[in-house]
């Protein structure tokens, strides 16, 4: 091999109660014991768990990628050797004889930093030297659970065109951000993924942030920088499935390490992929520690894992045949429940104030319940229904929407039996399914109304708001993630309109709890008007915790104006318009007249035993808001 020189390796044992804890799947600092992991005297020690290798070497910059032998760690399945010379920034991979026969040359599955694609080696990234300044933050986090939640969903390649770099992504995201009003930012993927197309959904590399942006620490400074603004960073995780690139974690020793060897069991039919094997305690323990690793060496306040419906059922698109039945003959993938309520469990008691968030599209019961009570123990859960009811009830012509009144009702049949987010995500703006703007009915100024519409409804119900990046430009194209958004839109007064509205929202949201809450609690919400189908209204009450303010939403899915329109009210006086979609400011046609109040008299109405009357714009929705005399 050209520019080999001589070398040296010493041969390491590791301690025996990590192996142990490997063994049985609780070791919670995996990133501590394997991959590349820079010691005290600054040399590198080299770790990787291949059960059924005949041998490994590991190859890399330091010496010319001449084979340096890992020694087997006694039955524990893992290889390890320390390369003095190796230092921080040096590429490796390790050179696997299979046991089927086969010498592989595969990237280090617990890297913590990898080489920008589509170049694939591992790098040595060595500790991290950054200072964090985030320590308020995060001990408000832990200490206080009644926050609101409204979610900005981000794909950090497509967001703003000339930004290709963590650090100045994070000043500028949370400028923007903060401006609108949002808590939360939720990242696509970052883990280490070769093909970007995947959006990051295909990981290669689970313990390695992408080096399209920067290094590790550039990341922590991404996280930092937000955190400092006071907004949360939410990350999806993929612990559902993985490529089958061969360099990567795919036959890794020569065997089905980390998949199921039966495609029945172990291939996804739709992805391509392969499937983790959830019954394994070292495959459990890749994955457990891997939540851990980006919530504490991160500072991540949540993860949303991605695609838990197909984890949860065996049967997932798969035909009769093509699937194996449980123990007792069910659909039930039993490993995979137990790995979920072992994940939620862990990072429950070791990241306290973080978030576990399911995108499960099923109806799963008790996804966000705890485990002793039947549960899946995460903390929140997509809410697919009514994403899917919602935007199907508004792609309808008006003049059809009585005969589709309850697609919107529905969802509060239902809206407390889990902690729900409300998402309108990037996978509703892709391959075809056109742009939100586009997706509303009718003419142009209808489209716009409609959209704001939608927002105010959304804001207002149970369950806590996420939009993907660029639903407040009101895009007329879908997303393109070649491409930055297309930020120009904002010079024309329509698109500035649903930006200054979705920044009122989150401004009204905050100055009034009642909308978020109570968003667990039943006695929080109280319908004013579900079954005006002719008319295309519907009204409804949020109650704050003790019942010292209120919010009452009012919304017109029609073009038909409703001048006079009575509301029911829990208290007479005056109510504040805090929230009026049809505003001449956000794009509307200024119906209700610009103005900001109403009086409320002992007229009962709706249930209620006081009432006001309101000008109920075309397709727009009204907030009124008062505190309790």
């Amino acid at each position: 091999m050209r520019g080999a020189r001589i070398t040296y390796a010493l041969d390491v044992l590791l301690p025996d109660l990590d192996l142990h804890l490997l063994g049985e799947g609780t070791h919670r600092r995996l990133w501590e014991l394997l991959g590349a992991v820079q010691l005290d005297d600054g040399t590198i020690r080299f770790a990787v768990w291949a059960p059924n290798a005949r041998g490994v070497e590991v190859v890399g910059d330091w010496n010319g990628w001449v084979p340096v032998a890992l020694t087997p760690q006694a039955s524990s399945g893992v290889w390890s050797v320390i390369c003095p010379d190796a230092r921080p920034g040096h590429r490796y991979k390790y050179l696997v004889h299979g046991a089927d026969g086969q010498v592989v040359m595969k990237a280090d599955p617990m890297a913590t930093s990898a080489e920008c694609p589509p170049s694939d080696a591992s790098v040595v990234a060595g500790r991290s030297g950054y200072v964090w300044g985030d320590e308020a933050w995060l001990e408000n986090r832990a200490a206080d659970t009644a926050r609101p939640l409204r979610i900005y969903e981000v794909h950090l390649g497509s967001w703003r065109h000339g930004l290709s770099d963590y650090r100045s992504m994070g000043d500028a995201i949370a400028d923007h951000v903060s401006a609108l009003g949002f808590t939360h930012v939720e990242l696509l993927p970052v883990a280490e993924h070769p093909f970007g197309g995947s959006w990051g959904y295909q990981v290669t590399g689970y313990y390695a942030p992408t080096a399209r942006y920067g290094a590790p620490d550039d990341f922590r400074a991404f996280v930092d920088a937000l955190h400092r603004r006071g907004i949360g960073v939410i990350l999806d995780w993929v612990p559902a499935h993985f490529p089958k690139d061969r360099w990567s974690l795919a036959r890794f020793d020569g065997t089905a390490l980390y998949e199921h060897a039966d495609p029945r069991q172990g291939e996804h039919p739709d992805w391509g992929t392969y499937v983790f094997n959830y019954g394994r305690n070292e495959v459990r323990n890749f994955l457990v520690a891997n939540a851990l690793y980006w919530l504490e060496e991160f500072h991540i306040d949540g993860l949303r894992v991605d695609a838990v419906a197909s984890m949860l059922y065996l049967d997932y698109s798969r035909k009769e045949g093509e699937w194996i039945p449980n123990e007792f003959g069910g659909r039930e993938n039993l490993a995979a429940i137990e790995f979920l309520r072992q994940l939620n469990g862990v990072v429950g008691a070791e990241c306290p104030g973080t978030m576990m968030i399911a995108e499960e599209s099923t109806s799963w019961p008790k996804v966000t319940h705890p485990p002793e009570f039947g549960g899946l123990g995460f903390t929140h859960k997509w809410n697919m229904g009514w994403m899917h009811d919602t935007l199907g009830y508004l792609k309808n012509d008006p003049v059809h929407r009585q005969w589709h009144h309850h697609e919107l009702t529905f969802g509060l049949l239902y809206a407390f039996t889990e902690r729900f987010v409300l998402p309108l995500s990037h996978d509703e703006v892709v391959h075809g399914k056109g742009s939100m703007l586009a997706k509303m009915a009718g003419d142009d100024w209808q489209r716009f109304a409609n959209l704001r519409a939608l927002y105010a409804w959304m804001w207002a119900l149970p369950g806590s708001p996420l939009v993907f990046m660029g639903a407040e430009l009101a895009s007329w194209t879908e997303w393109n993630d070649a491409a930055g958004l297309p930020w120009h839109l904002l010079d024309h007064a329509p698109h500035r309109g649903v930006r200054d509205l979705v920044t009122a929202l989150n401004a009204a949201s905050d100055a009034w709890p009642a909308v978020w809450e109570r968003d667990q609690d039943p006695m929080g919400f109280q319908w004013l008007e579900a079954d005006d189908a002719e008319n295309s209204v519907y009204g409804f009450l949020r109650w704050a915790h003790g019942g010292n303010h209120a919010v009452a939403c009012s919304v017109n899915f029609t073009p038909v104006p409703r001048g006079g329109y009575r509301v029911g009210l829990p208290w007479a006086g005056t109510w504040d318009i805090v929230v009026d979609t049809d505003a001449v400011q956000f794009g509307g046609s200024g119906f209700n007249g610009g103005r900001t109040t109403t009086e409320a008299d002992a007229t009962p109405w709706q249930g209620q035993p006081c009432s006001a009357i309101i000008d109920l714009p075309p397709l727009g929705a009204i907030w009124l808001a008062a505190l309790r005399p």
